[in-house]
Protein backbone atom coordinates (compact mmCIF):
# COMPACT_ATOMS: atom_id res chain seq x y z
CA UNK A 1 0.00 0.00 0.00
CA UNK A 2 1.12 2.86 -0.79
CA UNK A 3 1.33 5.40 2.13
CA UNK A 4 3.15 8.39 4.57
CA UNK A 5 6.65 7.22 6.09
CA UNK A 6 5.21 8.09 10.44
CA UNK A 7 9.18 7.27 10.94
CA UNK A 8 10.18 10.05 8.13
CA UNK A 9 12.14 13.08 10.12
CA UNK A 10 10.71 15.58 7.60
CA UNK A 11 6.92 14.88 8.02
CA UNK A 12 7.14 15.58 12.18
CA UNK A 13 9.34 17.90 14.70
CA UNK A 14 10.59 17.08 17.96
CA UNK A 15 8.45 19.53 20.46
CA UNK A 16 8.78 20.04 24.29
CA UNK A 17 5.73 21.53 26.09
CA UNK A 18 4.46 21.55 29.82
CA UNK A 19 1.19 20.12 30.87
CA UNK A 20 -1.44 21.35 33.04
CA UNK A 21 0.64 20.21 36.04
CA UNK A 22 4.26 21.65 34.81
CA UNK A 23 6.00 18.79 33.46
CA UNK A 24 7.73 18.69 30.74
CA UNK A 25 5.89 16.52 28.03
CA UNK A 26 7.66 15.76 24.80
CA UNK A 27 5.74 15.67 21.68
CA UNK A 28 6.06 14.90 17.36
CA UNK A 29 4.04 17.66 15.83
CA UNK A 30 3.36 17.64 12.09
CA UNK A 31 5.57 20.05 9.76
CA UNK A 32 3.54 22.54 8.17
CA UNK A 33 5.44 23.87 4.87
CA UNK A 34 4.51 26.01 1.50
CA UNK A 35 4.27 23.89 -1.75
CA UNK A 36 4.09 26.35 -5.04
CA UNK A 37 2.33 24.51 -7.86
CA UNK A 38 3.15 25.47 -11.23
CA UNK A 39 1.06 24.53 -14.70
CA UNK A 40 4.02 25.28 -17.46
CA UNK A 41 5.35 28.77 -16.66
CA UNK A 42 1.55 30.00 -14.76
CA UNK A 43 1.66 30.02 -11.07
CA UNK A 44 -1.61 28.51 -10.03
CA UNK A 45 -1.26 28.33 -6.13
CA UNK A 46 0.32 27.71 -2.86
CA UNK A 47 -0.84 25.16 -0.84
CA UNK A 48 0.30 24.45 2.83
CA UNK A 49 0.91 21.00 2.99
CA UNK A 50 3.44 18.15 5.41
CA UNK A 51 5.51 17.86 1.84
CA UNK A 52 5.73 14.31 1.12
CA UNK A 53 4.22 13.46 -2.33
CA UNK A 54 4.25 16.41 -4.00
CA UNK A 55 4.09 15.46 -7.08
CA UNK A 56 1.14 14.07 -6.45
CA UNK A 57 -0.02 16.79 -4.91
CA UNK A 58 0.28 18.96 -7.80
CA UNK A 59 -0.90 16.40 -10.60
CA UNK A 60 -3.93 15.40 -8.23
CA UNK A 61 -4.95 19.81 -7.80
CA UNK A 62 -4.98 20.53 -11.11
CA UNK A 63 -6.94 17.32 -12.06
CA UNK A 64 -9.67 18.14 -9.73
CA UNK A 65 -9.41 21.91 -10.22
CA UNK A 66 -10.32 20.99 -14.26
CA UNK A 67 -7.50 22.47 -15.12
CA UNK A 68 -5.58 19.16 -16.90
CA UNK A 69 -8.49 17.49 -19.05
CA UNK A 70 -8.67 14.08 -20.48
CA UNK A 71 -7.21 16.18 -23.41
CA UNK A 72 -4.02 17.23 -21.33
CA UNK A 73 -1.07 15.49 -22.02
CA UNK A 74 1.49 15.72 -19.15
CA UNK A 75 4.94 15.55 -20.51
CA UNK A 76 7.05 16.11 -16.70
CA UNK A 77 6.07 16.92 -13.43
CA UNK A 78 9.19 18.65 -11.83
CA UNK A 79 9.76 18.83 -7.91
CA UNK A 80 12.36 21.16 -6.59
CA UNK A 81 13.18 20.66 -3.18
CA UNK A 82 15.03 23.40 -1.95
CA UNK A 83 12.50 26.42 -3.75
CA UNK A 84 9.56 24.09 -2.52
CA UNK A 85 8.07 24.23 -6.04
CA UNK A 86 6.44 21.53 -8.54
CA UNK A 87 6.09 22.09 -12.26
CA UNK A 88 3.51 20.35 -14.45
CA UNK A 89 4.55 20.56 -17.92
CA UNK A 90 1.84 19.79 -20.82
CA UNK A 91 2.40 18.86 -24.65
CA UNK A 92 0.15 22.00 -25.17
CA UNK A 93 0.70 25.58 -23.41
CA UNK A 94 -2.42 26.01 -21.00
CA UNK A 95 -3.74 29.13 -19.70
CA UNK A 96 -6.22 29.64 -16.46
CA UNK A 97 -6.49 33.66 -16.05
CA UNK A 98 -10.21 33.83 -15.87
CA UNK A 99 -10.54 30.68 -13.88
CA UNK A 100 -7.59 31.87 -11.70
CA UNK A 101 -9.79 35.39 -10.58
CA UNK A 102 -13.13 33.24 -9.94
CA UNK A 103 -11.21 31.14 -6.95
CA UNK A 104 -13.36 31.69 -3.67
CA UNK A 105 -12.30 30.03 -0.02
CA UNK A 106 -14.04 27.26 0.57
CA UNK A 107 -15.00 25.68 4.56
CA UNK A 108 -12.46 23.66 6.19
CA UNK A 109 -9.10 23.63 7.48
CA UNK A 110 -5.79 24.72 5.50
CA UNK A 111 -7.64 27.32 3.79
CA UNK A 112 -9.14 25.19 1.27
CA UNK A 113 -10.10 26.54 -2.10
CA UNK A 114 -12.39 25.71 -4.72
CA UNK A 115 -12.91 27.53 -8.21
CA UNK A 116 -16.51 29.34 -8.71
CA UNK A 117 -16.79 27.20 -11.96
CA UNK A 118 -16.16 24.16 -10.26
CA UNK A 119 -19.88 22.89 -10.34
CA UNK A 120 -19.78 23.34 -13.87
CA UNK A 121 -17.78 20.31 -14.43
CA UNK A 122 -20.51 17.77 -12.96
CA UNK A 123 -22.96 18.33 -15.59
CA UNK A 124 -21.66 15.46 -17.48
CA UNK A 125 -20.29 13.70 -14.43
CA UNK A 126 -21.78 9.72 -14.66
CA UNK A 127 -20.91 7.65 -11.82
CA UNK A 128 -20.62 3.71 -12.36
CA UNK A 129 -23.07 1.23 -10.38
CA UNK A 130 -20.95 -0.08 -8.61
CA UNK A 131 -21.97 -2.38 -6.12
CA UNK A 132 -20.99 -1.83 -2.13
CA UNK A 133 -20.92 -4.36 0.66
CA UNK A 134 -21.50 -3.99 4.11
CA UNK A 135 -18.66 -6.81 5.08
CA UNK A 136 -16.18 -4.47 3.10
CA UNK A 137 -16.88 -1.44 5.28
CA UNK A 138 -16.54 -3.20 8.51
CA UNK A 139 -13.48 -4.86 7.46
CA UNK A 140 -11.54 -1.83 5.65
CA UNK A 141 -12.74 0.58 8.89
CA UNK A 142 -11.10 -2.45 10.78
CA UNK A 143 -7.78 -2.01 9.16
CA UNK A 144 -7.55 1.76 8.70
CA UNK A 145 -7.71 2.14 11.75
CA UNK A 146 -4.59 -0.15 12.66
CA UNK A 147 -2.31 1.11 9.47
CA UNK A 148 0.67 2.78 10.82
CA UNK A 149 -0.06 6.71 10.07
CA UNK A 150 1.62 10.14 11.25
CA UNK A 151 -2.01 10.29 12.86
CA UNK A 152 -1.26 7.98 15.49
CA UNK A 153 2.37 9.51 15.46
CA UNK A 154 1.77 12.64 16.27
CA UNK A 155 -2.19 14.14 15.22
CA UNK A 156 -3.47 17.15 14.18
CA UNK A 157 -3.79 15.53 10.44
CA UNK A 158 -6.23 14.03 8.10
CA UNK A 159 -6.21 10.90 6.39
CA UNK A 160 -7.47 9.31 3.28
CA UNK A 161 -7.37 6.31 1.42
CA UNK A 162 -8.27 4.64 -1.86
CA UNK A 163 -9.89 1.65 -1.45
CA UNK A 164 -10.71 -1.75 -3.84
CA UNK A 165 -13.91 -3.71 -1.77
CA UNK A 166 -12.06 -4.43 1.42
CA UNK A 167 -8.35 -3.80 0.44
CA UNK A 168 -6.74 -0.40 1.37
CA UNK A 169 -4.85 1.02 -1.77
CA UNK A 170 -3.36 4.17 -1.32
CA UNK A 171 -3.35 6.28 1.94
CA UNK A 172 -2.63 9.56 2.20
CA UNK A 173 -2.39 12.19 5.16
CA UNK A 174 -2.31 16.01 5.09
CA UNK A 175 -2.82 19.31 7.40
CA UNK A 176 -6.28 19.33 4.41
CA UNK A 177 -8.38 16.79 3.68
CA UNK A 178 -8.46 18.38 0.68
CA UNK A 179 -4.48 17.85 0.05
CA UNK A 180 -5.06 14.21 1.07
CA UNK A 181 -7.85 13.81 -1.83
CA UNK A 182 -5.45 15.63 -4.47
CA UNK A 183 -2.36 12.92 -3.57
CA UNK A 184 -4.63 10.26 -3.92
CA UNK A 185 -5.95 11.85 -7.39
CA UNK A 186 -2.74 12.48 -8.62
CA UNK A 187 -1.50 9.04 -7.82
CA UNK A 188 -4.66 7.81 -10.15
CA UNK A 189 -3.57 9.97 -12.82
CA UNK A 190 -0.33 8.80 -12.58
CA UNK A 191 -0.87 5.41 -12.60
CA UNK A 192 -3.90 5.34 -15.26
CA UNK A 193 -5.51 4.00 -12.38
CA UNK A 194 -9.66 2.96 -13.00
CA UNK A 195 -12.12 4.56 -10.52
CA UNK A 196 -15.27 2.83 -11.37
CA UNK A 197 -14.82 -0.02 -8.59
CA UNK A 198 -13.09 2.45 -6.12
CA UNK A 199 -14.04 3.81 -2.68
CA UNK A 200 -13.04 7.00 -0.93
CA UNK A 201 -12.52 6.78 2.45
CA UNK A 202 -11.63 9.58 4.79
CA UNK A 203 -11.53 10.85 8.43
CA UNK A 204 -12.88 14.18 7.62
CA UNK A 205 -16.11 15.49 7.11
CA UNK A 206 -18.44 14.49 4.26
CA UNK A 207 -18.25 18.71 2.87
CA UNK A 208 -20.06 20.10 -0.50
CA UNK A 209 -16.05 20.29 -1.73
CA UNK A 210 -15.18 16.39 -0.58
CA UNK A 211 -18.64 15.22 -2.71
CA UNK A 212 -17.56 17.29 -5.67
CA UNK A 213 -13.74 16.06 -6.50
CA UNK A 214 -14.95 12.19 -5.61
CA UNK A 215 -17.45 12.38 -8.37
CA UNK A 216 -15.25 14.62 -10.71
CA UNK A 217 -12.38 11.84 -10.11
CA UNK A 218 -15.28 9.14 -11.02
CA UNK A 219 -15.24 7.56 -7.84
CA UNK A 220 -18.81 6.12 -6.74
CA UNK A 221 -18.81 5.52 -3.07
CA UNK A 222 -17.63 8.42 -0.27
CA UNK A 223 -17.28 7.28 3.33
CA UNK A 224 -16.15 8.61 6.69
CA UNK A 225 -15.68 8.42 10.18
CA UNK A 226 -17.14 11.94 10.42
CA UNK A 227 -20.72 13.45 9.57
CA UNK A 228 -21.84 15.32 6.77
CA UNK A 229 -22.98 19.02 5.65
CA UNK A 230 -26.01 19.38 3.84
CA UNK A 231 -24.80 21.24 0.85
CA UNK A 232 -22.66 17.94 0.22
CA UNK A 233 -25.60 15.40 0.92
CA UNK A 234 -27.67 17.14 -1.80
CA UNK A 235 -24.81 17.34 -4.54
CA UNK A 236 -24.39 13.59 -3.78
CA UNK A 237 -28.44 12.78 -3.53
CA UNK A 238 -28.21 14.44 -7.05
CA UNK A 239 -25.43 12.88 -9.10
CA UNK A 240 -25.88 9.44 -7.72
CA UNK A 241 -23.19 9.07 -5.14
CA UNK A 242 -22.99 7.03 -2.13
CA UNK A 243 -22.56 8.52 0.80
CA UNK A 244 -21.54 6.46 3.68
CA UNK A 245 -20.87 8.97 7.01
CA UNK A 246 -20.54 8.34 11.45
CA UNK A 247 -18.39 5.07 10.32
CA UNK A 248 -17.60 3.91 13.94
CA UNK A 249 -17.23 0.44 15.18
CA UNK A 250 -20.48 -1.40 13.98
CA UNK A 251 -22.04 1.70 13.31
CA UNK A 252 -23.04 3.81 10.24
CA UNK A 253 -25.27 6.21 8.10
CA UNK A 254 -26.14 5.95 4.37
CA UNK A 255 -27.75 9.25 3.64
CA UNK A 256 -27.61 9.12 -0.76
CA UNK A 257 -26.54 5.77 -3.11
CA UNK A 258 -28.27 3.43 -0.80
CA UNK A 259 -29.32 1.26 -4.09
CA UNK A 260 -25.77 0.06 -4.36
CA UNK A 261 -25.58 -1.19 -0.82
CA UNK A 262 -25.39 -4.79 0.12
CA UNK A 263 -26.27 -5.82 3.29
CA UNK A 264 -24.08 -9.20 3.28
CA UNK A 265 -22.97 -8.60 7.05
CA UNK A 266 -24.81 -8.84 10.46
CA UNK A 267 -23.50 -5.26 11.99
CA UNK A 268 -22.87 -7.80 15.13
CA UNK A 269 -20.41 -9.56 13.66
CA UNK A 270 -18.21 -6.43 12.92
CA UNK A 271 -15.22 -6.05 14.67
CA UNK A 272 -15.52 -4.31 17.56
CA UNK A 273 -13.39 -0.63 18.13
CA UNK A 274 -11.36 -1.22 20.59
CA UNK A 275 -10.44 2.19 22.42
CA UNK A 276 -6.88 2.15 22.04
CA UNK A 277 -7.25 2.24 18.18
CA UNK A 278 -10.38 4.42 18.18
CA UNK A 279 -8.79 7.22 15.70
CA UNK A 280 -11.31 10.62 16.55
CA UNK A 281 -13.04 11.87 13.28
CA UNK A 282 -10.85 15.12 12.03
CA UNK A 283 -13.37 18.07 11.61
Amino acid sequence: MVAPNPQDGRLTRAVTGTDQDGAAVDLAVVEERPLTIYLNSQEIVTAMTIGDYPEYLALGFLKNQGMLGTDDEVTRVEFDEDLEVVVVRTAIETSHEEKLKKKTRTSGCAVGTVFGDMMEGLEGVSLPKAELRTSWLYKLAHQINRTPSLYLEAGAIHGTVLCQQDRPLVYMEDVGRHNAVDKIAGWMLSEGASADDKILYTTGRLTSEMVIKTAMMGIPVLASRSGFTAWGVEIAREIGLTLIGRMRGQRFVCLSGEERLVRDMDPADAPVEEKKHRRKSAG
